[in-house]
């Protein structure tokens, strides 16, 4: 596989704009575990293998299971994930998948029930941060190197 280009050379101000949302979220006191599976969650619906790839060493670097690694895709059929976490991963659905129902009253509340405005704010960021992400590695064609 060949990278079609390096985004970061072509224009350094795109990943300037990037590094500033990703610092955001970084300084938002969201959990950073939490910010992995979201992370990794995303990109496992977008196809983004170099992100999965970066995301799953993160999370596995910070004390992240194997096992809740793996069952991710199937959250809903695993009891190792929080209520929280539950309804993180199903808000990341809905905002990746945005098109599909939008994030409905229910989500909202559900979420809402574990997060407050504040907090909610940073779910939101942090999910469309991974998702411009995993926008600019898929266009670019960005992969994993071993």
């Amino acid at each position: 596989m060949q990278t079609r280009l390096n985004y970061r050379e072509v224009q350094p101000q795109a990943l300037q704009a990037m590094l500033k949302m990703e610092g955001f979220i970084q300084s938002s006191g969201l959990d950073k575990k939490l910010y992995e599976l979201i992370k990794i969650r995303a990109s496992q619906i977008n196809g983004c293998a170099f992100c999965l790839n970066m995301h799953t060493a993160d999370a596995r670097s910070m004390g992240e299971t194997e096992q809740r690694l793996y069952l991710l895709s199937a959250w809903r059929e695993a009891p190792f994930y929080t209520e929280a976490e539950q309804a993180v991963l199903a808000l990341t659905e809905a905002v990746t998948l945005i098109s599909k129902e939008g994030v409905t009253q229910e989500l909202y509340e559900k979420v809402r029930e574990h997060f407050d405005e504040t907090e909610f704010v940073n779910l939101i960021m942090a999910i469309n941060t991974i998702n411009s992400w995993n926008r600019i590695a898929i266009s670019t064609g960005m992969f994993p190197t071993a």
